[in-house]
C-alpha cells in the first residue's frame, strides 16, 4: 500500500508536496489530472488522498463524488478557493478535511497525521438501535433493513451517538471524537453533517426523533429518550 495519493496539477507544487511527505517518511504517489488518479486508485491501495480542487477536466468536487462511489478513503482537499460555501461543497461531495492555499506543508503534515490516525482499523462489533444496524468492521449502515450510504464523517458521528444513546453528547465533544482535537476544520461543521445525516436517516428531518437538538449542548441520539 502507497501511504498518499496527490492530485495536483501544478507540478512545482505537487513535487514540492511530495518531496516534503517522502522526508516525513511516507510513500507518494504523484499525479496530475484525475482521470488518472481514478485509474491509480483501481489497482493501488492508497492511506488517504491530497486532492486538488482546480484540475483540469475534471474538477476536484467531481474527483471527490467518484472517489467516494468506490473508495472509503480519506480525502483532503486542497484549494486556494476558500469561501464557505466552496467548502462546504466540499464536504458534501465526501471530503474529510479541507486545507486552504497556500498553506505550511506542517500544518498540511498535521492534517495528514491526523486522517490517518482517525482511519487506523479497530476490533469490528455491531451496534443496533432505532431500527439502525450499524457494523464498524465492513462499516456498513442498515435502518429498517435498507444500506444506506453515509460519508466517512457521518458514519462516525452516527457511531459515536449510537455508543452514547441517551446521553447529551456536546457538540465540541463529538468535533473531537470524530475530526480529532489536532485536526484544523472548524468545529462549526458538525451542525453540517449532522443536518445531512438527520437527511438520511429521519422520517422528516425537519423534526428529527432520532438525533435531537439538546438546546445550547449539542445532541442526544435514541428515539423517544
Amino acid at each position: 500500500m502507497t501511504d498518499i495519493l496527490i492530485i495536483e496539477d501544478d507540478s512545482e507544487m505537487g513535487q514540492l508536496i511530495s518531496d516534503f511527505m517522502k522526508k516525513e517518511g511516507f510513500s507518494v504517489q504523484l499525479c496530475s489530472t484525475a482521470e488518472e488518479a481514478l485509474v491509480l486508485l483501481k489497482g493501488e491501495e492508497y492511506g488517504i488522498v491530497l486532492l486538488d480542487v482546480m484540475l483540469p477536466r475534471m474538477n476536484g468536487y467531481e474527483t471527490c463524488t467518484a472517489i467516494r462511489r468506490e473508495k472509503d478513503i480519506p480525502i483532503l482537499m486542497m484549494s486556494a478557493v476558500t469561501d464557505e460555501d466552496s467548502k462546504l461543497l466540499g464536504y458534501e461531495t465526501g471530503a474529510d478535511d479541507y486545507i486552504d492555499k497556500p498553506f505550511s506543508v506542517k500544518v498540511l503534515t498535521a492534517k495528514v497525521r491526523a486522517l490517518l490516525k482517525r482511519k487506523a482499523p479497530a476490533a469490528g462489533k455491531v451496534i443496533s438501535c432505532c431500527g439502525i444496524s450499524l457494523d464498524t468492521a465492513s462499516r456498513r449502515v442498515t435502518l429498517d433493513g435498507s444500506e444506506l450510504k453515509l460519508n466517512a464523517k457521518e458514519f462516525e458521528l452516527l457511531q459515536y451517538l449510537m455508543e452514547h444513546k441517551g446521553e447529551a453528547v456536546g457538540k465540541e465533544e463529538l468535533f473531537n471524537a470524530v475530526w480529532g482535537a489536532d485536526c484544523f476544520t472548524e468545529p462549526s461543521t458538525v451542525s453540517v453533517h449532522i443536518r445531512w445525516l438527520r437527511e438520511k436517516i429521519e422520517q422528516d428531518p425537519n423534526s428529527p426523533q432520532l438525533i435531537q437538538t439538546v438546546w445550547k449542548v449539542g445532541y442526544r441520539f435514541g428515539e423517544g429518550v
